[in-house]
């Protein structure tokens, strides 16, 4: 493919004392695509998406961001970058509005006072961006919104800052199939915007969705990085559960 990914990585090792973790893995994501993460509980997924969100360092391997090699220390780097995770627990507080969620920690400032009317202004472009229309006024508390409009609200607060790779751990988990449509949607306008997006999701109807691409893990390894349209639900089960690639031929 001649776009370069937005994320690659190559070789990637990863080991917790005696444990390894990670072996080997090579993952890429690339602008305007939505690659789905997928793989059976204790595969790596998250350890995986904690170095990639500089929680974690690699043991060895090559990071490579936007056609060229970094180095992550820590989230705060990350977040300089333009990588945004949003995590299952969505870590939104109930008791602050839409607002104050959106802008946690990095408020805007007019002189000594906060800039209301420009974080209210940038809170309304950011969702209607998204093409969020059933939110109401972006003063709601979060403690009065459904899953769904708590989930948009993380994503969100994840694009508001220039976002180049956006992922998103399990977005539909908890939600119904009217909130998890509504999710999905606006996981794919992400893309459509331009953004690498990775999706973990062990829902195979949601991956097939909205997906351009499946990348399949398999005990701390890559089996598998093909495009959507390639395989079919049962191969991409059968690579999550045995690994095994070669007698599906696959292309990578």
């Amino acid at each position: 493919m001649s776009v370069t990914p937005t994320l690659d990585l190559r070789g990637i090792e990863k080991s917790y004392g005696s444990v390894k973790v990670l072996h080997d893995v090579a993952f890429s994501a690339y602008p305007g695509e939505v690659t789905a993460l997928v793989g059976d509980n204790g595969a790596g997924k998250t350890t995986l998406v904690k170095c990639i969100g500089g929680i974690h360092a690699f043991d060895a391997g090559e990071y490579r961001f936007e056609g060229r090699p970094v180095r992550i220390s820590g989230p705060r780097e990350a977040a300089r970058l333009g990588i945004e995770i949003v995590h299952q627990d969505l870590a939104l507080c109930e008791n602050l509005d839409i607002v104050e969620n959106l802008f946690l920690g990095r408020e805007r400032r007019r002189g000594l006072t906060l800039d209301e009317s420009a974080m209210e202004e940038m809170a309304r472009t950011t969702l209607s961006g998204l093409a969020v229309r059933t939110m109401g006024s972006v003063r709601r508390r979060v403690a009065t919104l459904s899953g769904g409009q708590r989930q948009t609200v993380a994503i969100a607060r994840a694009v508001l800052w220039d976002s180049k790779l956006v992922v998103l751990d399990e977005p539909a988990a908890a939600l119904g199939i009217a909130q998890t449509q509504q999710v999905l949607e606006v996981v794919r306008r992400l893309a459509d915007k331009g953004l690498a997006v990775v999706l973990i999701s062990h829902n195979m109807n949601d991956v097939f969705a909205v997906s351009d691409r499946i990348a399949a893990m398999y005990l701390g390894r890559i089996v598998a990085q093909v495009r959507t349209a390639d395989v079919t639900h049962r191969q991409v089960v059968e690579l999550i559960t045995s690994g095994a690639s070669g007698e599906l031929g696959l292309r990578r």
